[in-house]
């Protein structure tokens, strides 16, 4: 083929030949996700999958250049992957509308796969992939933009840093309180408290109004918060009528109704500002237009306030079914439902719920594709900067089946009008040897029946490896975690006669086993996958890679890391030093890339120190800084 012998003639006729034979998985197909599938489908790729669970957007296509007006509200990974088809139709590509954490796509599916390219929009999601490519063996290529700014990295097991070698601390923006759920003054206000409480309340993980909040803070607030406890309290015993004809109104009742008349009764709060008006479930219901159609709403349009209820109605009572589902399906673990601005449900939710509190409090309404930009971060999305980004991502990709991963290196766009060159590369960082998820054993856990095998059967199969050589070594204490949720530990038991079924425990989840014995000890994730043959075993353990132990605390502080000042370096290099380097954010183009650049980088703009990137440093006498990461850098979002 044509692409194959122009690669031929660059790479050579090894490497093309691995290229062509490669079976890669590409993970987004939106911003860069477009990029990324044309190049690779023109460069020799032959065997290309995509998944990508949103579907095409009006405000997409000004950007993701293999969409056209006909194809909004279809898949993005099947528009995507028929359009190179067209003009590349030799390429055996398939796509998947699906969420990449969904239990399918556990660790043999992505050991089908010799690279997976990530083009993701959600941090959450991000983690995964990084942990199922860190569990199959499988090297990982990650990206991101951010404006003009971008970002390359290749991650392969027990050889660079992982997407969590560098720690990302949350630093969320935050409200007081009483603003949020008492004296709204701004559409931001009204958004915040319909997806940060109103829809988690509901939904989500419930948590305590005062969490998170110092002893004084919690103190000067005091009376607010048992108040809002009080309310929280109310949402929750809403939960006994989710699912019903009757949760709607009930739900609407309690605070658009109840609340607000609560509020009015604060005589002395409405002194100085515009006190809110009181809403009537039956009246607004009256207003309801036949012709409008809470499935399909018009995201750009200002919808008047009784479409808004309406909306409201429909995304509730779809949000309860949903939510019912998952309790009667996922037992084991609290069935809770996470806000994301793909989830059209969710979206819906929290844009008619804020616009009707808008309404009450007389304040400004926002459309629903305005309210999806306010419930994230907003950055412009640069075109350029995702085409570059992708072609550094097929460069990486063929290094990496070439199997010359010592070439491959981590790569920065970073436009500047000052500079003449726009992309910097440094190599490849080592592991943190402290990283929570890389210095770990990833293993394989071989179920034949996870209705019929117990946790305990599990535990007295590891047990039984002792002085094999598939030992553990993890000693006779264990304790077993699964996300977040303990399963097992020498004080907790309950478990161990239960059905990995009914723990939530099938093939593509992953549990952690830690020695309580020896805190030295490297822990082990298993990965749960089917078996068709022979009983219960645990197998991977030849790729498992040796880990050094960790230093030991010198009672005399910290040792002084080795100094670099004297490496030479060509007058044309550039060196950057990326300990703090992170890639986030696609698919609605944006990324949190935040690349630690060294005090030996001279020339670097002030256009970029304006971009509120504090680890980037332009004075040689600075301490490098990291941007401290928030999970709502996973809704970053794109506008036109």
């Amino acid at each position: 083929m044509r692409t194959t012998r122009q690669l031929a003639k660059v790479f050579g006729d090894e490497t093309a030949a691995r290229v062509a034979s490669a079976r890669v998985l590409v993970v987004g197909a939106g911003g860069i996700g477009c990029e990324l599938l044309k190049d690779l489908s023109m460069s020799g790729f032959h065997h290309i999958h995509a998944v990508d669970l949103d579907t095409i957007d009006l405000s997409n296509l000004n950007r993701q250049f293999l969409f056209r007006r006909k194809h909004i509200k279809q898949p993005k990974a099947r528009v995507a992957i028929q359009a190179i088809r067209e003009f590349c139709p030799q390429t055996d590509a398939t796509a998947q509308q699906a969420n990449i954490k969904e239990p399918a796509f556990d660790v043999d599916w992505f050991g089908g796969f010799d690279l997976v390219l990530n083009a993701l929009d959600n941090l959450d999601a991000r983690r995964h992939v990084n942990a199922m490519c860190l569990a199959a063996g499988v090297p990982l290529v990650e990206s991101g933009t951010a404006g003009y700014l971008g970002q390359v990295t290749v991650i392969h097991g027990g050889r660079t840093e992982c997407f969590e070698c560098q720690p990302k601390p949350a630093e969320r923006k935050t409200y007081p309180v009483c603003t949020i759920r008492s004296t709204p003054s701004a559409p931001i206000h009204c958004i915040v408290w319909a997806k940060d409480y109103l829809f988690a309340q509901l939904f989500g993980e419930r948590v305590e109004s005062d969490e998170g909040m110092d002893a004084q803070e919690a103190a000067e607030n005091s009376k607010e918060l048992e108040q809002l406890r009080q309310e929280s309290r109310a949402l929750a015993q809403l939960a006994a009528a989710m699912g019903t004809d009757d949760f709607a109104r009930q739900v609407f009742d309690k605070v658009f109704s109840s609340d607000i008349a609560r509020l009015l009764s604060m005589s002395d709060m409405w002194k100085q500002r515009r006190s809110p008006t009181q809403l009537d479930f039956a009246d607004m219901r009256r207003q309801v237009r036949a012709e409008f159609d809470p499935r399909h709403p018009d995201d750009h349009a200002l919808l008047p306030i009784e479409d808004s209820f309406a909306l409201f109605v429909h995304s509730a009572e779809q949000l309860a079914q949903r939510l019912l589902h998952m309790r009667q399906t996922e037992s084991a673990a609290p069935a809770a439902l996470a806000f994301d601005k793909d989830d059209d449900d969710a979206l819906s939710f929290v844009a008619a719920t804020a616009n009707l509190r808008s309404h009450a409090f007389g304040i400004e309404q926002k459309s629903i594709f305005t309210i999806k930009a306010m419930a994230g971060n907003i950055i412009p999305a640069i075109a350029t900067t995702n085409a570059i980004v992708a072609g550094m991502m097929v460069v990486q990709a063929i290094l990496v089946l070439s199997r010359r991963i010592s070439e491959c290196h981590t790569a920065y766009v970073a436009y500047s009008s000052k500079r003449p060159r726009c992309i910097v590369r440094e190599p490849l960082a080592k592991p943190n040897p402290a990283c929570p998820v890389c210095r770990r054993r990833y293993l394989t856990l071989r179920v034949p029946d996870c209705a019929n095998t117990t946790l305990g059967d599990v535990l007295d199969h590891i047990r039984a490896l002792a002085g094999s050589d598939s030992d553990l070594k993890l000693g006779e204490d264990i304790s077993v975690v699964e996300g977040r949720r303990m399963l097992f530990d020498p004080d907790f038991d309950d478990n161990l006669a239960k059905p990995l079924q009914d723990l939530g425990l099938v093939p593509g989840k992953m549990i952690t086993l830690t020695s309580e014995d020896d805190s030295d000890v490297v822990p082990v994730i298993l990965s749960i996958a089917n078996t068709q043959h022979g009983s219960l075993r645990v197998e991977g353990f030849e790729s498992v890679p040796e880990f050094a132990p960790l230093p030991k605390p010198s009672s005399d502080g910290p040792a002084e890391s080795e100094s670099d000042d004297d490496a030479v370096v060509a007058d044309d290099q550039l060196v950057v030093d990326t300990s703090g380097a992170i890639v986030l954010d696609d698919d609605h183009d944006a990324a949190a890339v935040s690349p630690t650049f060294s005090s030996k980088v001279e020339g670097i703009s002030d256009e970029l120190s304006k971009r509120k990137l504090d680890e980037i440093s332009t004075h040689p006498e600075s301490t490098p800084k990291r941007r401290a990461l928030s999970d709502d850098d996973d809704d970053i979002i794109a506008l036109d």
